[in-house]
């Protein structure tokens, strides 16, 4: 693999990328504030060994074999297990060397960059990966896999986190959080409330789940009082093992400020089986008002992910389950869906609500505008398909000039390939530098600014958001 470039993703232009370089340096060493993602807390609790190369860098990482299923490449040949257990590649050594057999259809892309970082940076290695490198290089990283300081709780404090949320269901007991507490680590690792198989009433399985957030709750689910009742319980829970945030995963942002008789009406509907397809949508977007104001209430900062057509291949959700590559950004109003919840909430500061897009255009037509006047709400970075330099550089172009920097939050890398996460947020800092490099050297922002920015951007804007 070819040494990293020191001056990757700085501007051209000399001065503005030596300014680059002097503001990455500054801040390059920062602790890692990791607030929003999906890495599985039992890696900390058991701190056992990562199971082989290909289980670390390919099958968890919906990036890759999303790509590589574009070309042709069979999910299952990729490690990818079948709903119904049907044939699937076991052999980890073969898996990798089908990655390693393609790894040029990565070219220019930011799993690349991510995947180079990672193992140049943390594995040491220095040759490129390709079809003659495989084999090398998966018995060097499975060499180090098999050390003891390649273990989940050494490579954590080696990545120098500072504090690492993971995403939880509602009914989660959160048992691998409660082990890490009891353990004599100090890592930060925290759970986030994500609550919408017990809010959408389109989920699988959706009467059972509400049955169980009562069992869970001893309160009575069948009854709108409860259900809200058993919401603040399961939060008080979260929050009881170290929980700042929540997380809701909505299709759209669609919010509905319905009074106490229609919204007990609309729940009698719901928990019977008895609501229309408008119904269920009303009942989500209800729910989203009063999760914003259980966030008043608690101080839960709420994050919001609408825009995705989420598991848009009906033969992949079935054949494989959801969550296989197949999620794909959609058009999203944000200006009329917001409004009920803002008009009830927006104005108190005693709320936090980060909103996501992956519809790019909002950025510049609505959700800066919003974020630049509501005290509630805040931007958050630049999301999933556009976690990428130009998409960084693009979400800083449409958001800065409306909402400036301080409505924004910071990065969050959003991953489940752990080794992913000081790459991702190498390259946020690095772009981020290149974003106000340019804004110096063009006479928008001074250079004294700049560095207290940079230190802000990659930091202190994620740790004030987050309450961390």
């Amino acid at each position: 693999m070819p040494i990293l470039n020191r001056d990757r993703l700085f501007p051209l232009e000399p001065t503005a990328r030596t300014l680059s370089r002097d503001l990455y340096e500054e801040i390059a060493g920062l602790p890692i504030i990791s607030p929003h993602g999906h890495a599985d807390p039992a890696w900390f609790a058991l701190n056992d060994t990562f199971p082989d190369p290909a289980k670390l860098f390919i099958t968890p990482d919906h990036y890759v074999f999303r790509m590589l299923f574009s070309q042709g490449i069979a999910l299952e040949d990729l490690g990818i297990a079948r709903l119904d257990s049907g044939p699937a590649e076991t052999d980890s050594r073969n898996i990798w060397r089908r990655f390693a057999e393609n790894y040029h259809l990565f070219r220019a892309t930011p799993s690349q960059l991510w995947m180079d970082h990672a193992l140049a940076e943390v594995f040491g290695v220095t040759d490129p990966l390709n079809t003659d490198t495989a084999d090398t290089i998966y018995d060097h990283v499975a060499a180090c896999l098999a050390d003891p300081t390649y273990r989940p709780r050494a490579l954590f404090d080696r990545f120098n986190i500072e504090a690492l949320a993971t995403t939880d269901a509602a009914l989660d007991p959160l048992d691998h959080h409660s082990a890490i507490a009891a353990s004599d680590w100090t890592g930060r690792v925290i759970p986030t409330y994500r609550p919408d198989a017990v809010i959408d009433p389109d989920t699988p399985d959706f009467a059972a789940n509400i049955a169980a957030l009562g069992k869970a709750t001893g309160e009575d689910t069948q009854t709108w009082a409860g259900y809200l009742a058993a919401h603040r319980a399961r939060r008080a829970f979260f929050k009881s093992r170290g929980a700042t945030a929540t997380d809701h995963g909505h299709a759209d942002p669609i919010t509905a400020d319905l009074s106490q008789a229609e919204a007990t009406a609309l729940f009698d509907k719901i928990i019977t089986g008895t609501g229309t397809p408008a119904d269920r949508a009303l009942f989500r977007a209800q729910m989203l008002t009063e999760m914003a104001g259980m966030s008043v209430e608690d101080g839960l900062v709420m994050q919001l992910h609408p825009g995705s057509h989420r598991n848009h291949s009906d033969t992949i959700l079935a054949t494989f389950g959801p969550d296989k590559g197949f999620d794909i950004p959609k058009a999203v109003d944000y200006t009329q869906a917001l409004g009920p919840l803002l008009n009830k909430h927006g104005l108190n500061p005693d709320l936090t609500l980060i909103m996501f897009t992956l519809d790019e255009a909002t950025y510049a037509r609505e959700l800066a505008p919003l974020a630049g006047v509501y005290p509630a709400l805040k931007l958050g970075p630049a999301w999933w398909f556009f976690d990428s330099p130009e998409g960084m550089r693009r979400f800083r172009e449409a958001t800065t000039e409306t909402a400036g920097f301080y409505n924004t939050v910071g990065f969050n890398d959003d991953t489940r390939a752990f080794c992913s996460i000081p790459a991702r947020h190498d390259v946020a800092r690095r772009v981020d530098c290149a974003y106000l490099a340019t804004l110096v050297e063009s006479g928008r922002l001074a250079r004294a600014d700049a560095f207290e920015l940079a230190h802000d951007l990659s930091y202190g804007l994620a740790k004030q958001a987050y309450k961390l």
